[in-house]
């Protein structure tokens, strides 16, 4: 089962100019349906407990991940969704399991199974949860690909894992396809594209497209290694998207970027410019071996703005049938 993944809008930022909070929930819903309408296969939320940098300061506005999901799926029809990606460190991973089953059934099974190590320290610290180090992180990992799975798949599920165990967990009802997709993000060339080609059924990766190209030749090497069908896993990659209807309404968008701040350095990193000019970016990240791409918008998040995204980039990445 492949993540359905073709074109993703991710939604890292819940600051709207002029939107307070009793507004906001509906933006966010104006923003997903048009992405709905404009060609989007799927649409993700963060997992995190305050802002991050460089997306906005931490006392920023942010939501619970799954429960945001939750009133999107409620709202809309057609688009996949998951966290992009969950922390192992949040959730006892049978819980987490079993709430990505919840997502299932209120969806009507256009959920996937989004998860990593975690990174963020201080988001722990200011919260109270324990930051393992990264050997422990990746080694909770494994465990929690392992009882998703046997979550989502066998009548009990039993794992007896080195941090988490599973004795007879139920997840009744089951997931209407049977199963759900596991996308596991990041671009660890030795642990995490392990993980991936032993057990995700998806992955996301950062970088321009020769790191993709790259990264995909390592993930390959990987999937000989377990016996595993390189054909099987989805391959999509993040990043950031500016657009605008012409080249120097693009330009403008820069500027007043640089003049908030924003290093050169990120705006260049950045598929950035008017329709044209953003496909043809997309298209050498589909060269390189992306059958998905993951973006949020930078510049401007209204629903105009993203209509033009989706009406240009799903050329691009069009939806397939198990996106639909």
């Amino acid at each position: 089962m492949r993540v359905p993944i073709t074109l993703s809008l991710h939604i890292p930022n819940y600051n709207f100019p002029g939107v307070g909070s009793d507004r906001v929930f509906e933006r966010i819903i104006e923003i997903a349906t048009t992405a709905e309408a404009s060609g989007f296969s799927s649409i993700s939320v963060m997992d995190h407990l305050h802002q991050i940098g460089p997306v906005g300061p931490p006392e920023n506005w942010m939501f619970e991940g799954s429960t945001m999901l939750a009133a999107i799926a409620a709202r809309t029809s057609r688009l996949t969704m998951g966290l992009l990606v969950g922390s192992v460190t949040y959730r006892n991973p049978a819980l987490a399991a079993k709430i990505t089953t919840t997502l299932d059934i209120i969806s009507g099974g256009r959920v996937w199974h989004g998860i990593g190590a975690g990174w963020f320290e201080a988001e722990h610290v200011a919260y109270g949860y324990h930051f393992p180090t990264l050997r422990t992180r990746f080694e909770m990992l494994e465990d929690a690909l392992q009882i998703a799975r046997a979550m989502f798949t066998q009548e009990r599920a039993q794992h007896s894992g080195r941090h988490y165990h599973a004795s007879g967990a139920f997840n009744n009802p089951k997931p209407l396809r049977g199963d759900i997709p596991i996308l596991i993000g990041g671009s660890g060339e030795r642990k995490t594209l392990r993980l991936v080609a032993k057990y995700g059924d998806g992955c996301n990766l950062f970088g321009d497209a020769q790191q993709v190209r790259h990264l995909l030749g390592v993930l390959e090497t990987h999937c000989e290694a377990v016996g595993r069908d390189y054909s099987q896993i989805t391959k999509t990659g993040t990043g950031r998207v500016l657009i605008a209807p012409t080249h120097e309404q693009a330009e403008a968008k820069k500027r007043a970027l640089r003049e908030r701040g924003v290093p050169q350095e990120s705006i260049d990193s950045m598929i950035a410019g008017d329709p044209d000019t953003v496909a043809e970016q997309a298209s050498e990240l589909k060269q390189a071996g992306l059958e998905g791409l993951c973006f949020s918008m930078v510049g401007s998040e209204d629903p105009e703005t993203v209509a033009l995204a989706g009406q240009t980039l799903s050329k691009v990445f069009p939806m397939t049938t198990e996106a639909a």
